[in-house]
């Protein structure tokens, strides 16, 4: 897996493809707290608070979180033999992806009760909505497009630079014409347009943590869009952190 990610990182930044696509960095606007205990696996935001999925088994969860504070301020464990990972909402209802146990969970926005469960075929890693279609990963280089309704597979989207497949695409945010992936074991963020499936920018989020807090840490993983600001929101697998930022050029 090591030698994957080494290869995949020498791949984007090749000179022929690193021309391609633009090369950015997160501004931090702010830091705020984050449960240095939470496993996070997915991320979002909607009416002023944050959603977020956390992962490993017998410690999944779903929370209520709010930004100003870090507070958890609700908290729904899922079963022990599930380990949750991505998370989307679509109307009022937040669905909640497992690693490699084919259950989505569906759960009530306002009561975060859980009402019904959708089945799938292969591993969930994150998923995110555009209004329209569910786009889920499963940590290889494809994006599935998912009806938000029935969970129903009905089209694929292959990610790539310069016409080469990018894998190990994890954490999604969708945002307007675009999906922002992070890629698993690295500190890199995809800007990838939904029509072509081609990486536009490529955002390194590498120095965001203290040396000593990165040594505690484990990789990024979360990604939340702030609309009303046009800023983003990004942390990781149990940062002590998370960072109000905007994608700009270095």
């Amino acid at each position: 897996m090591r030698l994957k990610i080494c290869l995949l990182v020498s791949l984007l930044f090749t000179p022929a493809l690193a021309q391609s696509f633009q090369q950015l960095v997160p501004e931090v606007i702010s830091v705020r707290k984050h449960d240095p205990t939470a496993f996070t696996q997915g991320l979002l935001l909607s009416n002023g608070v944050f959603y977020e999925s956390t992962g490993l088994n017998g410690q999944s969860s779903l929370r209520r979180v709010d930004p100003a504070t870090g507070k958890v301020l609700a908290k729904v464990d899922v079963p022990e033999q599930y380990f949750a990972e991505g998370l989307a909402l679509v109307g009022d209802r937040l669905i909640q992806l497992t690693w490699q146990e084919g259950t989505a969970f569906v759960y009530d926005v306002d009561t975060l009760e859980q009402t019904s469960t959708f089945s799938y075929e292969g591993e969930g890693w994150g998923l995110c909505y555009d209004g329209s279609q569910l786009y889920m990963s499963d940590g290889s280089d494809t994006l599935f497009l998912r009806n938000p309704q029935t969970f129903e597979l009905q089209g694929e989207l292959l990610v790539t630079v310069g016409g080469q497949g990018v894998p190990l695409l994890n954490e999604l945010e969708c945002v307007g014409d675009y999906i922002y992936a992070n890629v698993w074991k690295t500190d890199l963020i995809l800007k990838i347009e939904k029509a072509t499936g081609e990486v536009e920018a490529v955002i390194n989020a590498a120095g965001l943590l203290t040396p000593g807090e990165a040594a505690e840490a484990d990789v990024l993983n979360g990604i939340a869009y702030d609309e009303a600001k046009d800023v983003f929101y990004i942390t990781g697998k149990l940062w002590p952190s998370l960072f109000e930022v905007k994608f700009v050029q270095p």
